[in-house]
C-alpha cells in the first residue's frame, strides 16, 4: 500500500547497487513438509571461515514463526501476526538467545496515506524507535527517531524525501544526525524485447567533507537470467551474472576488481539459492 514504509524510500536503487553482489561463497538450501513446514539450510565461506544457519519457518493463517540458529550458538525466534483486528496492521516479536535483552516488539501499519513502524525493547530500559511516511505512491516524505530511555537522549533522527513516477525514482536522505546526505536516482528503460534499469547513488558526509559516487546498471540477457554491474568514484568495479535455472532457485557469479591496483587478484563469489 501507498506509500510503504520508511525503508521503502530509496530501496530500488539500494537493491540495484548493492543487492546480490558477493565476494564469499554461499549455499542455501530450502525444503517444505507436507504440513507447511519450511526449513532453510545455509552455509557461507569467507576466506578460511565458514558460517552455517538454521532456519524454520511455520506459517498457519495470520500467525508465521521462525526460529532461525547458527554456528554462533545464537538462536533467534521471531513471531509475526498479521491483521491484529485491523487491516494493514502487524505486529512482530522477536527475541535472541542468549542475550536477554535482545527483545522487541514491533508495529506496523500501512495505509493509503501513511506507512507507520513503531518499535520497543523488551527490558527496563528500552531503546524505542519510530519511524513514518506520509504522502502518496508519487511524493512521500518521512522520518526515522530513536531515543534511548536509558540516557533520554535520542541516538538516531533521519529523513528522507521520494518522488516517483512510471520509470523514475529519485530519493533525499539526510541522516547520521544531519551528518550525511545522499541522493539517489533509479531509472527504468524498456527496450525492444527486454529491460535494463540504471541507477547513481551521491553521499557526502559534511563533517569529513567527502563524498562518494557509485553508478550501476542491471540488464535481462533473456526472461531467466540478469547482468549487473556496477562502478565508484575510488575505482572499485563490480559485476555479477544471475541465472533463474528453475523457479525461485538462483545462481549468481560476480566479481570485484580494485581498477586503481590491477595488480592485486581479484575477487570472485558465488552464490546459490535452491527452494522447492
Amino acid at each position: 500500500m501507498a506509500p510503504g514504509l520508511y525503508t521503502d524510500i530509496g530501496k530500488k536503487t539500494r537493491d540495484l547497487l548493492y543487492r546480490d553482489y558477493c565476494t564469499h561463497q554461499k549455499f542455501t538450501l530450502t525444503t517444505c513438509t507436507p504440513e507447511g513446514v519450511a526449513i532453510t539450510a545455509a552455509g557461507t565461506r569467507l576466506n578460511e571461515s565458514i558460517f552455517g544457519e538454521l532456519q524454520t519457518q511455520l506459517k498457519t493463517k495470520n500467525l508465521t514463526v521462525d526460529i532461525k540458529t547458527n554456528s554462533e550458538s545464537d538462536l533467534l525466534t521471531t513471531v509475526t501476526v498479521d491483521g491484529l483486528g485491523t487491516p494493514g496492521l502487524k505486529s512482530i516479536l522477536s527475541l535472541v538467545v542468549p542475550d536477554q535483552r535482545s527483545g522487541k516488539l514491533d508495529f506496523l501499519y500501512l495505509h493509503e496515506l501513511a506507512g507507520l513502524n513503531a518499535s520497543v525493547g523488551l527490558n527496563p530500559n528500552p531503546m524505542v524507535n519510530l519511524s513514518g511516511v506520509f504522502g502518496s505512491k508519487e511524493l512521500s516524505v518521512g522520518v526515522d527517531v530513536s531515543f534511548d530511555t536509558a540516557t533520554s537522549n535520542f541516538t538516531k533522527y533521519n529523513a528522507a524525501l521520494s518522488l516517483t513516477n512510471q520509470d523514475l525514482i529519485a530519493s533525499l536522505h539526510l541522516n547520521n544526525h544531519g551528518d550525511t546526505l545522499t541522493a539517489s536516482y533509479y531509472h527504468l528503460v524498456k527496450l525492444h524485447s527486454s529491460t535494463a534499469a540504471v541507477g547513481a547513488e551521491l553521499s557526502h558526509s559534511f563533517s569529513r567533507n567527502e563524498s562518494t559516487m557509485i553508478f550501476g546498471s542491471q540488464h535481462s540477457l533473456d526472461p531467466h537470467t540478469t547482468a549487473k554491474a556496477r562502478f565508484n568514484n575510488y575505482g572499485m568495479a563490480s559485476a555479477l551474472v544471475q541465472h533463474e535455472w528453475r523457479p525461485k532457485s538462483l545462481i549468481t557469479i560476480s566479481g570485484e576488481v580494485d581498477t586503481k591496483a590491477i595488480e592485486k587478484s581479484t575477487k570472485v563469489g558465488l552464490s546459490l539459492v535452491l527452494k522447492p
